[in-house]
């Protein structure tokens, strides 16, 4: 299929492109030394071979990144599924989701769309910040995923998101392509997962008609992700004592690349994907003449109610509400066993945190309050 010029700075390579894209990571060292972690039993050569036999980027997928993702969650979680039986497997979707992990929460659920029947995986909204290297952007963009620019200036923002939101109405509804994009910029890192409006207006800047048909042409299913453990944990609560103390704090460039590597390799422990209704019939309902800002905040809030009433609560989520009340309001939800050993994986992961001043209470606070605002939710929606 021919995709407009207009989309060629973020979209995903298609066919075409993928020999001389191939040929690039090829010979790029850093991607080599990658290529060895993750496969260390096979020969380079063996992977050069065997890449350059993926005409599409869905056979790149199956080839590597399903082997990959399997062998994975294999060594460093519990096993992860996914419930998708409010939707349909030969439909198209946009999945909206929380976010977690920089790397994982699409690529596990394009394994689990190939699990759950899919007949293909998804296209994934990735922002340029974490494009730090000419073969990462190479490689993102072999894997399906298109590019949201935010770098840019007012202006120029303006226009980005704007092609962006035209690219997403395109691969739904010409290509036939699932795409993937979290529901906020960045990840929430306190857990306290809530849908951005600057998302969905982005989302109705493409497409035909009202706003409300415009989303509806995108197909939104809102996605709960829950991670029994997040390896990142003491990476957020590191930076957010890093921002409490230090005016203008802002991370570095390497920073995203330790909590992208630290994300994959780290323990999850139990993963569950739950796919909520689409929200084509909820939108449907809606009044077209409400005020916008009413309608997004309308639309949002039930994104986040349908979201949150679909984690996977771990008795770490309860463990955690009860640690930070003081109480013992939810033991029945755990045993003295999970809690102890909940305790020393706090503990573990706090020792893990090297700050000159470093606030051991306040980094507590923050840890726990990431494994309590799940449960906060959801029993809110109850």
């Amino acid at each position: 299929m021919k995709v407009p010029d207009e989309f060629d700075e973020i979209r995903p390579y298609g066919p075409e492109d993928l020999p001389d894209a191939y040929e690039r990571l090829i010979v790029d060292p850093q991607f080599r030394t990658m290529v060895g972690y993750i496969f260390p039993k096979v020969p380079y050569d063996d992977v050069i071979a065997k890449m350059r036999t993926c005409k599409t980027n869905l056979e790149f997928q199956k080839a590597f990144c399903y082997k990959f993702l399997a062998n994975l969650l294999a060594t460093v979680s519990k096993g992860a599924e996914m419930d998708s039986s409010d939707i349909c497997n030969t439909g198209r979707y946009t999945f909206l989701s929380n976010h977690r992990d920089i790397v994982l929460d699409s690529g596990f659920l394009s394994k689990l769309l190939l699990d759950n029947g899919f007949t293909t995986t998804c296209e994934i909204a990735i922002g340029d910040n974490l494009l730090v290297m000419p073969w990462i952007k190479d490689l993102v963009r072999v894997n399906k995923s298109f590019i949201v620019q935010r770098s840019a200036s007012m202006r120029q923002m303006l226009m980005a998101s704007k092609r962006l939101s035209e690219y997403m109405h395109f691969a739904i509804l010409e290509k036939k392509e699932n795409i993937w994009i979290a529901q906020r910029e960045g990840r929430a890192k306190d857990s306290d997962d809530r849908t951005q409006n600057s998302i969905l207006k982005m989302m109705a800047m493409g497409g035909q008609g009202s706003i409300i048909e415009r989303l509806e042409q995108l197909h939104i299913v809102p996605l709960s992700i829950s991670y029994e453990f997040d390896p990142c944990d003491f990476l957020k609560a590191k930076e957010f004592q890093q921002k409490r103390d230090i005016l203008d704090f802002k991370k570095a460039k390497e920073d995203d690349v330790i909590s992208m590597k630290t994300g994959v390799m780290g323990y999850k422990g139990h993963i569950h994907y739950h796919c909520a209704p689409c929200l084509d019939d909820f939108l449907h309902q809606l009044d077209p003449d409400m005020p916008k800002l009413d309608l997004y905040d309308t639309i949002a809030h039930h994104i986040d109610h349908e979201i949150h009433r679909n984690y996977l609560l771990y008795p770490n989520n309860y463990i955690a509400l009860d640690m930070l009340n003081g109480s013992t309001m939810h033991s029945s939800k755990y045993t003295s066993h999970d809690e102890a050993v909940f305790e020393k994986y706090i503990n573990d992961q706090l020792a893990k945190i090297l700050l000159p001043n470093k606030d051991e209470a306040f980094l507590r606070k923050c840890i726990l309050t990431m494994y309590a605002n799940p449960a906060i939710n959801y029993l809110a929606t109850l």
